[in-house]
């Protein structure tokens, strides 16, 4: 999807048509979302800081983050996509890969199920996507990426390396800033000058990721489609266009995507028993941490609070920059099976044994939590315009 975020609160606001958007928040420590194109033009980007933006452009219109109405129009898309092939692989809400395989010969090639999906979507959403088409993932992802917005590209087999020659070594998953500075000392700029290059070189240089950046180089990613077949668990992460050290602008993506995972679990009925963070570094080593809750929940603040003490451990130990951001819930439940236990006498055995006037305040807190998450969701899903949002976003 094309500034996904951005483009659903200017479906909803036509009168925003022609100015330069962003989503994120307004004031003070607020972060960028999601930018529009009108606003890209002025330089501003995602993960910029909502003052270095407005400095940029004077007449930006900033808007607070309305997750629940992007799920929705998330799950709009995605019954378009089953129409054509159950083999879809969601990376988030507005973004995915599909495998239409086993379907091409039912709607006459994957390059019109491409134009056909582009066409429902328009029509069905008033929002606009693009769509690259190819043997594998990481060239399909780049023949999205490279036409935005509006874009279709289809890159046949035979065709691929005439694609890939000419692009820039930044269009290398994993050739961050420093990766990409060391390339230019070799003299290799384009992704046919990494190709020419020798696997004894580019591992003596890049260490293991210089073989990684050779097969990427030669078209080759066997990475399969791997379609959700039963929801185990539920994720969603950030990748940013330029590595971020913020720890404050870190902590506004980690708790705006916590708010993005509770509310798909509150949406499907679910409560998650585990969460967790991913993050990604410049060098592309990815690291995963995880820790068990007391009880399995779906509630904002209890996700956030435990995503964030996992997320500032892990950055006590490694202060590097960050590629990309994410987090996670498993070992789901439903949530009516929680309520039939709750309702079970026998499982207060088990319960580890608490001070009565402890347990009183902790449930009266949690009570209100929930009340929170139940009316932020009444109220963003019912109201286009009225939008109720943690600050905590936008803060430490």
């Amino acid at each position: 999807m094309d500034a996904f975020y951005a483009s659903v609160e200017i479906r909803e606001q036509p009168e925003l048509a022609a100015c330069p958007v962003v989503v994120g928040g307004r004031e003070g420590r607020g972060v960028v979302a999601a930018a529009n194109y009108n606003a890209r033009q002025f330089g501003v980007r995602s993960a910029m800081p909502i003052a270095e933006a407005k400095r940029r452009c004077k007449h930006l219109v900033c808007l607070p983050v309305r997750m629940p109405l992007y799920v929705a129009a998330s799950q709009k898309i995605n019954e378009v996509f089953y129409r054509y092939t159950p083999e879809i692989e969601p990376l988030s809400l507005d973004e995915a890969f599909l495998d239409v395989t086993a379907s091409e010969h039912l709607f006459k090639g994957a390059e019109n199920i491409g134009q056909m999906i582009k066409r429902d979507i328009l029509n069905e959403t008033k929002l606009v996507c693009s769509v690259g088409i190819a043997n594998n993932k990481y060239v399909a992802k780049i023949a999205s990426d490279i036409n935005k917005p509006d874009g279709f590209v289809y890159v046949s087999k035979k065709k691929q390396q005439q694609f890939l020659d000419p692009l820039p070594v930044s269009r290398l998953w994993g050739a961050g800033k420093v990766t990409q500075k060391k390339f230019s000392q070799y003299g290799i700029q384009t992704i046919g000058d990494v190709r020419n290059q020798s696997a004894v070189f580019m591992q003596s240089v890049f260490g293991n990721l210089g073989l990684h950046f050779l097969e990427l180089a030669n078209g080759r990613d066997g990475r399969r489609v791997s379609p959700e077949r039963k929801t185990k668990s539920i994720s969603h992460e950030t990748t940013f266009e330029q590595d971020v050290d913020d720890i404050l602008v870190l902590r506004a993506y980690l708790t705006d995507l916590c708010e993005q995972v509770a509310a798909r679990l509150r949406m499907k009925h679910y409560l998650a028993k585990t969460v967790n963070i991913k993050l990604r570094y410049p060098d592309f080593k990815t690291i995963t941490r995880a820790v068990s809750l007391e009880s399995p929940d779906n509630n904002t603040d209890i996700l956030r609070e435990h995503a964030v003490a996992l997320f500032n451990k892990a950055m006590q130990q490694n202060k590097s920059a960050i590629r990309l951001i994410g987090v996670g819930v498993s070992g789901l439940i439903n949530s009516n099976q929680r309520i039939e236990d709750e309702e079970n006498p026998l499982s207060f055995q088990l319960e580890k044994q608490v001070d009565m006037f402890e347990a009183q305040k902790s449930n009266s807190i949690l009570k209100k939590q929930k009340n929170i998450d139940k009316i932020a969701d009444e109220v963003n899903q019912r109201f286009g315009k009225k939008t109720v949002r943690r600050g905590r976003s936008y803060h430490k």
